[in-house]
């Protein structure tokens, strides 16, 4: 067996693992785990091999991401042991303007990560913690930074940029995309299969879509931030600037409660009065709750706004992808976004499906993975 990489993929409250060993070309997954619950009641750590066999499951109170990663570790220890790692890749949401590509890690890469905090008050602190928390842990093991919003570099001008004064487009305030990982890893399952005009739709917790134009992005949901875009879980989604001024106004909100505001006491939790799970809301949706149903609702169509946008921007569709928790797993939700869709050649097909839709699983672990070991490859030696 090659020597593995650790792909890290760090969430607001969770933290998906794998490793990861090269094998006819490609990576393929040895052990694969996650942390859930992180800092909340409930916490949970489990790990499955190769054939998706359970390994361990246990309850575990998890305080940190670090704390996380450090039971990570060792139950990869214990159920790994011997094995040689090659190289630790970080999953990190946003570099900033000066970050757009993967790379190795550097005390340079750290200061520089640091220096764009405002870009991503939420993200960018929990990725430097994870990274210096891995240092410390596997301190000969080299790592990597493999940026969310590098996929989207290919957007041109006319859809990164902001009408605002250019003096901030050139301190970076613009569109990056994010859920790059994400796509990628959907674009490397099509292969050579891509259709010249798709729009993809990453649906989880965190929510966003992608125009591809010959397998390359050029418009995207998100903007400067992940906050953009259409409403996710605990996130606003797009929202009249005018609002927040109104709020500021007559609600005397700074900053800091404007941030707790737009990305965690809003969106579904907040249509719903307080409910972030699409599986629940279903539940109650079902059961006749008018709240429940309006958020999935207000979601569905936010989501099919954005593929009609994208279809008149592409110049027509050639295929639709779901992926992400939601995308994948919840065919009610589907059918919402899917229902008026018919003038794009989006149509019922056999049982739950559609025509020109695939529904493809989220990779992002394993694209992690195969940069590293490309990284590997090209990077110079310490």
């Amino acid at each position: 067996m090659s020597e593995l990489v650790l792909a890290v993929n760090s969430g607001s409250s969770s933290l998906k693992f794998g490793l990861f060993a090269e094998k006819n070309g490609d990576e393929t997954a040895v052990l694969q785990g996650e942390a859930e619950d992180i800092g909340r009641p409930g916490g949970r750590l489990w790990l499955k091999d190769a054939q998706g066999r359970a390994l361990l499951d246990e309850g575990l109170p998890l305080s940190t991401q670090s704390h996380a990663l450090h039971e990570a570790v060792k139950a990869l220890r214990r159920f790994a042991p011997g094995a040689r790692l090659a190289a630790v890749g970080h999953r990190v949401v946003h570099g900033g303007p000066h970050l757009r590509e993967h790379q190795r890690i550097t005390p340079r890469l750290v200061q520089t990560l640091e220096s764009a905090v405002h870009f991503a008050p939420v993200h960018i602190p929990a990725s430097v913690a994870l990274i210096q928390a891995t240092e410390k842990l596997l301190p000969e093991v080299p790592q990597f930074a493999c940026f969310d919003t590098a996929f989207h570099r290919t957007m041109p001008e006319i859809t990164a940029r902001f009408a605002l004064p250019e003096e901030l487009s050139g301190k970076g305030v613009q569109r990056y995309g994010f859920h790059g990982l994400s796509y990628e890893s959907v674009l490397h399952q099509l292969g050579a299969e891509v259709p010249a005009r798709v729009v993809c739709a990453h649906l989880g917790s965190g929510a966003s879509l992608v125009a591809l134009r010959d397998g390359k992005s050029i418009d995207t949901s998100m903007g400067m931030t992940p906050t953009g875009g259409i409403p996710m879980s605990t996130r606003t989604g797009d929202l009249d600037p005018g609002v927040l001024l109104f709020l500021m106004r007559t609600e005397h909100m700074d900053a800091d409660s404007l941030e707790t505001l737009l990305n965690h006491e809003s969106g579904l939790k907040a249509i719903s009065d307080g409910e972030t799970d699409m599986r629940q809301l279903h539940i109650r949706a079902e059961n006749g709750d008018a709240k429940a149903a309006l958020a999935i609702n207000i979601f569905a169509l936010a989501v099919r706004k954005y593929i009609g946008a994208y279809a008149a921007e592409l110049g027509g569709l050639d295929l639709l992808i779901f992926t992400g928790g939601i995308g994948e797993h919840s065919q009610y939700v589907r059918e919402g976004i899917c229902t008026g869709l018919e003038f794009l050649g989006i149509l019922p097909a056999a049982s739950g499906q559609y025509s020109k839709v695939k529904i493809m699983p989220s990779e992002e672990e394993l694209q992690i993975a195969r940069h590293c070991r490309r990284l590997l490859q090209t990077s110079p030696s310490f």
